[in-house]
């Protein structure tokens, strides 16, 4: 039986945080819009289509960590530290190596990037800008991704939540002093933003390291960092390589449809770049749950719990629905709000509007998916339907929708916009399916 008192307080422990170091990451793409969109609609765009390029090295950087996660939950249910240890080494080596590769893009060939997202001349000029400052950014947060993933796995999920929230705190400040050109600094908008992530992103890396130095948390054995097991690194790269194959194909849709929706006018591109904004606010609750359900059931899945961590799995699904419910209600509810927030023409206030109408029914699917498949499957290894689902419903139908809608039949932004987030609703039933198949109860450690 399910002690539900003790379940409750750890789902909310581990949970909270989570949910909290989420909304701080998601505030800062926020402020971002909000600060540039007092500016100019231009600024605001531009910066929103470029950091698309952030977002397609999170989905790499979140295969690793993720992949550490799983099995860094499983072991620390176990209690085997050591090879905890070889579980950072080699999140490392993977993050550190994209990161290099991201940094090199944007300050070399941040045209052709931008390219992809825009066709507007104006809006590449002001993106390139921006990613030669923030490539700098993108260097760093691989190495602090991995330090906050093992604090969150270890039981020190409260420190690297306030991590993160001192960093988006600093990232805030420093946008409205750069960005609005405060305390006689010059006026630097899009260059603004670029630097402020900058430099968060390098306070967040000195606090982790500085933080982990103290006893009780888990540290990178540097003295064997190329010396890790061939059989761990087999099992790292068993979940990362399905979870990666995900994250790509996730990720490069989700950039496909910005994309596509930054091809069909500077309006329908800056309402959908609000849009995307809400978007990532309202689902920091189901990324909190999600994270702790992966957590949770993968720790009782490592400590040979087998029974209990499928009944706790089974329980997280139904909490997701609630969850789903909840947030189509609060995107209906700041809509007003957030129509009026921003200086948008009248066009892209009117497809802003519909935008957050369709969202609000997508928010049920993202947050089923995201608790089911990304929490409670992939907390039992069980990462390769991620993979099949995104193939499907992301690629075979919402995808071409769009794209057909979009430069083939010439539907209006809005019927685009729907096309866009049918994957996450229509795949529901299969993720019930494959909940009650139950491979996923599976304990993987050695």
């Amino acid at each position: 039986m399910i002690d539900n008192k003790q379940f409750y307080k750890n789902l909310i422990r581990i949970a909270l945080p989570i949910a909290l170091q989420s909304l701080m990451l998601a505030l800062v793409a926020a402020c971002d819009a909000l600060m540039l969109g007092r500016v100019a609609q231009a600024q605001m765009t531009a910066v929103s289509l470029a950091t698309q390029i952030q977002f397609v090295q999170n989905m790499i950087l979140s295969s690793a960590t993720a992949a550490g996660a799983i099995l860094g939950a499983q072991y620390w249910g176990k209690g085997d530290k050591h090879t905890l240890e070889n579980i950072f080494n080699l999140m490392l080596m993977f993050c550190g190596a994209v990161s290099i590769l991201f940094f090199v893009a944007c300050e070399f060939y941040p045209g052709f990037l931008m390219n992809i997202f825009a066709g507007d001349a104006e809006l590449i000029s002001i993106g390139c800008t921006y990613l030669r400052i923030a490539g700098w950014s993108y260097l760093i947060t691989g190495i602090s991704q991995c330090y906050l993933t093992i604090m969150k796995v270890t039981e020190n999920v409260k420190a690297g939540a306030a991590i993160s929230s001192a960093a988006v705190v600093i990232n805030i400040i420093f946008n409205a002093i750069f960005i609005f050109g405060l305390f006689g600094i010059p006026k630097m908008e899009a260059k603004g933003a670029a630097l402020a992530t900058t430099i968060a992103r390098i306070a967040e890396l000195l606090l982790c390291i500085g933080l982990s130095s103290k006893s009780g948390y888990i540290r990178p054995a540097l003295q064997r960092f190329f010396k890790v097991p061939g059989v761990l690194i087999g099992d790292f790269f068993k979940q990362c390589l399905p979870l990666m194959g995900g994250a790509m194909c996730w990720g490069v849709g989700f950039t496909s449809y910005t994309a596509i929706m930054g091809h069909m006018g500077v309006d329908a591109a800056a309402a959908n770049s609000v849009a995307a904004v809400v978007r990532d606010l309202v689902c920091c609750m189901c990324n909190g749950i999600g994270s702790a359900a992966g957590i949770i059931v993968g720790n009782e899945l490592g400590a040979g719990k087998l029974e209990l961590g499928k009944k706790y799995g089974l329980k997280l699904t139904k909490i997701s629905f609630v969850i789903g419910f909840i947030s189509t209600g609060i995107v209906l509810a700041v809509t007003p709000a957030v129509v009026h927030g921003v200086i948008l023409t009248d066009k892209a206030r009117y497809y802003l509007i519909w935008m957050m109408v369709i969202m609000s029914f997508y928010m049920i699917g993202r947050s089923v998916n995201t608790v089911t498949i990304n929490g409670v499957l992939d907390g039992g290894g069980d990462t390769i339907f991620d993979l099949y689902s995104l193939v499907v419903c992301m690629w075979m139908i919402a995808i071409p929708l769009a794209l057909c809608g979009a430069f083939v039949f010439h539907w209006s932004p809005l019927a685009v916009y729907a096309c866009t987030c049918l994957d996450e609703v229509g795949k529901i039933p299969w993720v019930m399916i494959r909940l009650r198949k139950y491979k996923w109860v599976k304990d993987l450690t050695r």
